[in-house]
Parts: C-alpha cells; sequence; structure tokens
C-alpha cells in the first residue's frame, strides 16, 4: 500500500481522522464540507460516501482542492488565478503556495512562472516566487 498523503506529521492541520492520514492523495475524495452524503461511520469514526469512498471534507486543511479523486479517478489538479496587480503577487503566491498540498507545489510554481512573465513584462517572475516562498 502507498504512503499515506499526510504520514506521521502530528503538527499537520489535517483531523486525526481524515483518510488524508490513511490514504495517498488519490486514495480518497475531497468535499467542500461535511454534509450528510458523507456521515461517520459509527465503526471507525472515518466519512464515506454512499459508494464507501473514503471523504475528507476540509479541502483548505489538507491543501487540496475539492474533487472526485478516488471515486472518479479525477486528475489532481489546481488553477492559479493571479490578481491583476502585481504588487500584490508576493502575498497572494506564499498563501497558494504554503496552503497548498506538496504534490501541487511543481504545477503551482510552472503556472506562476509562466503566468508573471505572460501578464507582467516588467516583473521578475523567480524573484516574486523567492520572495513568496521566504
Amino acid at each position: 500500500m502507498a504512503e499515506p498523503f499526510v504520514s506521521g506529521d502530528v503538527l499537520h492541520r489535517a483531523c486525526g481522522i481524515c483518510p488524508s492520514r490513511r490514504f495517498p492523495v488519490g486514495g480518497f475524495d475531497v468535499w467542500a464540507r461535511p454534509t450528510k452524503d458523507c456521515p461517520f461511520d459509527p465503526e471507525d469514526g472515518h466519512r464515506y460516501a454512499a459508494d464507501g469512498t473514503p471523504v475528507c471534507v476540509h479541502p483548505e486543511k489538507v491543501g487540496l482542492p475539492v474533487g472526485a479523486y478516488k471515486s472518479e479517478n479525477a486528475p489532481l489538479a489546481i488553477e492559479l488565478h493571479l490578481p491583476t496587480d502585481p504588487s500584490e503577487l508576493v502575498a497572494y503566491l506564499h498563501d497558494v503556495l504554503y496552503g497548498a498540498a506538496p504534490v501541487l507545489l511543481d504545477d503551482l510554481i510552472s503556472q506562476a512562472s509562466e503566468q508573471i512573465g505572460t501578464r507582467f513584462s516588467d516583473v521578475d517572475a523567480v524573484s516574486v516566487l523567492r520572495r513568496a516562498l521566504s
């Protein structure tokens, strides 16, 4: 079995019963919030969809966008939406990158580099990213 997405990190923001602590990315779905459609199972205290798929209901805590990764084999992807004001880039990217799951970082950094270069010709993408990650 693959290593859980959140492996042994007691300081991680994921709940103690989150499927991210038991399964790898793609081994559970991420829903926007708790609903009656993914109740706790009294046997083990975890949330499951009607089809038995483990469900995380706090995307902001695990850093993954909402998606049916296990039940529908949805691709793990996130789209970056840069602010229109270049003075807001560092703060925006800091929040996005530090809130994202590590598995998303390469894609987010690539998107940021490309979008900054395209939208803000006078801004050095590498400098902005260094400041955002400092």
